[in-house]
Formats: C-alpha cells, structure tokens, sequence
C-alpha cells in the first residue's frame, strides 16, 4: 500500500458530475411519468416514465462507488481526524445550507400548490417533525448518508488499513464478478430481510424520514461505498470494473427488465420492496462495470469544459430541485406536449442553475456555504477573472 499521490482520475470525475447532473432530468421526467410525485402532468408518457425508471434503478449505486474510491483516497492523505473534518464539511456545509436557502422555500411553496397550507395546524407533533423530515431533507438524502457513511468509516478504513499492513493487495486478486455477484446476491437479500423483519414488528418505523434515510439508505448503499474503497486499494479490482464485461451489460439489461416488471406487478403490501432491494442490488453493481468502461474510454481526459461541470455539478444539483417542482407547479400546466415539457423543463432548470452557478461564484460566503471549503486568494482571483 502507498501513501503517494495517484494519478487523476479524469473518467471518474466526469461519471461522477454526469451522474449528479443526472438528476435534472430524472426530475423532470417524473413529472410527466407515471410515478406519484409533488407535481404531475395531467397524462404520463410511457417513455419518458421509462426513462426515470432507467436512470432511477442505477444511478445512486454507481454514484456511492465513486464516493467510496475519492474517500479512501483521502483517507490515506489525510490524518483521520483531520480526514472526518474535511470529508464532513465537504458534504455537510452545503447540506445545512441548503435546508434553509433551498427546501425550505420549496416546502412551503409545495405548501401552497397542492392546498395543504390550511392543514398543518391539524397534523400531530411527530407528523409535523416527520414532514420536516421528509421535506427537508429532500433530494438533499445523500448527503446525509455520506456523513453517516464518514463516520461509520472512521472505524471500517482504519480495520481496512490494518490489515493492509499485514497483508498486499494481492489479497484481492481473486475477486471475480460470479464472486461479487453472489455476495451482492446476498446482500440484497439481507437487507430485503431486514426491512421485512422491521416491517411485521413495527411498520410505521418504515415511514419515518430520518429513520429512512440515515439507516435503511445506509444500510442499503454502504456496499457499493466500501466496494469503491476496495477499488482504490487494488488494481485487480479497478481494472475488472473498468475492462468491458458482456456479462455484465447483458446481467444489467436483464435486471432492468425484472426491475420493470416488478414496478409493473409487484405489489408494496406483498414482497416488491424486497425483490427491487435484490434486483437493484445487482443492477447497481453491473451497471458499475457499464458506467465506468464507458467513462474510462470516453472521459478519460482533461478538459476545461468538463472541469467546470465537475465543479459546478453540486451546486447545480442542489438548486434544481426547487426549479424544477416550479417549473412543474406553474410551467408544466401550460405546455400540452409532454416531449415539449421534457425538453422545455430542461433549459429552463439548467440555464437558471448555471446563471445561479455564476452569481455564486463572485459571493465568497455563497462560495463556501456551497462547497464546504475554504475560498483561497487564487480561488477569488479565478471567480473574478
């Protein structure tokens, strides 16, 4: 194991910003799918709704594996509890800024726009504390679990170092994907298990925001975090993600199709939560191999153009939450075409994002609330330039 610095990762920043910035249109396609949302076009498109579905079955999973590879990284880098600071204010500041600046705004709008407004004063203490819940933290979930996820690591990175320095890396390199693909087997399995098990003994815990997100997401993701962990420390690993996999394309375009097919027919009083916590347990993890094969062959370089999404892709995400449930509050009910609402709620959420990016910049408070970090003479420079 070394401790020197590492070569970029040009792919895995790109895959990264594009998953993040996925989120643009996963949003937007919700409102004309399907899918219940807080917002909802008066006819849903099939495939714009397959589309969200498309996006939704993999995209986190992916995403957790690329956070775990950049911790670990840093983790290395850094002394750990210096380590636990940065990580969490990286993750944490922007998160806490964005519940007052962002969906709290969006909550009380949505307030207004479905006619809930006058019911509040009716709801119970813990309905109250639990619609916060929900509604605050909003798209704002993985940020959340990344801290949990930091500080669950504290212990798991430093027990992973210690066995390092007895054991090579070589440790790992009889990891194969049969391998991997029955313990994520069984993995989903366990976790369909628990959330089972907590649904006969007491089903409200299951509706709880904060519960939902700090441990079930937690449980379920955690994984694919470790999994991008164990990238970073052995090549073998790295190298069988990003070396194209026919199997796995072939596994993940099946488990797309059980995934439909389980949306279509499952039932959410019988056993669908379970069975999509094993099917996507799986999708995510081929799908890991499709993602970062594709990205090393087509990102793998550096560009001016996709430095600045990557920077920019947070922020970008943060904000277009709340544009876009405007955007389908006020917009949406006045475009008869839903292909011309897609298209038209993509321009509109993205050009005020990247305005809002650029006014953000020349803000040095902005600057750090949004990103965690510390604004540095060459970063005020740079923004005024």
């Amino acid at each position: 194991m070394t401790t020197t610095p590492v070569q970029r990762e040009y792919f895995l920043d790109s895959i990264r910003a594009w998953l993040m910035l996925l989120g643009i249109p996963f949003h937007i396609s919700l409102i004309y799918s399907t899918h219940t949302w807080h917002v909802n076009s008066i006819e849903p498109s099939w495939w714009l709704t397959l589309f969200n579905d498309f996006i939704h079955s993999f995209r986190m999973q992916v995403f957790f594996v690329i956070s775990g590879y950049f911790s670990y990284m840093l983790f290395l880098r850094y002394p750990m509890k210096r380590w636990w600071k940065v990580r969490v204010e990286r993750v944490g500041i922007p998160m806490l800024t964005a519940i007052p600046l962002l969906t709290l705004p969006q909550f009380i709008m949505l307030q207004y726009v479905k006619g809930k407004a006058d019911d509040w004063q009716n709801l119970s203490l813990y309905e109250k504390y639990n619609t916060l819940a929900w509604e605050l933290i909003s798209h704002l979930w993985f940020l959340l679990v990344l801290v949990v996820m930091t500080t669950v690591s504290l212990f798991i990175f430093s027990r992973l170092r210690r066995h390092l320095s007895r054991h090579h890396e070589a440790h790992f390199s009889g990891v194969t994907w049969p391998k991997l693909s029955l313990l994520f087997l069984l993995l989903g399995m366990g976790y369909g298990v628990i959330r089972r098990t907590l649904f006969i003994v007491y089903p409200p815990i299951l509706s709880d925001g904060l519960f939902n997100f700090v441990v079930m997401q937690t449980l379920f993701y955690i994984p694919f975090f470790m999994l991008g962990a164990l990238a970073f420390i052995s090549p073998g690993i790295k190298s069988l993600f990003t070396t194209p996999s026919r199997g796995c394309a072939v596994g993940a375009a099946l488990a797309f199709a059980a995934y439909l097919l389980n949306q279509k027919y499952g039932s959410g009083d019988a056993w669908m939560y379970e069975t999509e916590s094993v099917i996507t347990m799986l999708l995510g993890l081929w799908m890991v191999n499709v993602v970062f094969a594709l990205g090393h062959r087509l990102l793998n370089f550096k560009s001016a153009r996709v430095t600045y999404f990557v920077n920019a892709s947070l922020f970008i995400y943060l904000v277009h939450h709340p544009l876009t449930l405007f955007f389908g509050a006020y917009i949406t009910p006045h475009i008869t075409s839903n292909a011309l609402g897609f298209f038209t709620g993509l321009v509109f959420v993205v050009g005020i994002a990247i305005a809002l990016y650029e006014i953000h910049l020349r803000i040095p408070l902005l600057r750090f609330l949004f990103s965690g970090k510390p604004q540095t003479k060459s970063d005020s420079a740079k923004a005024l330039s």
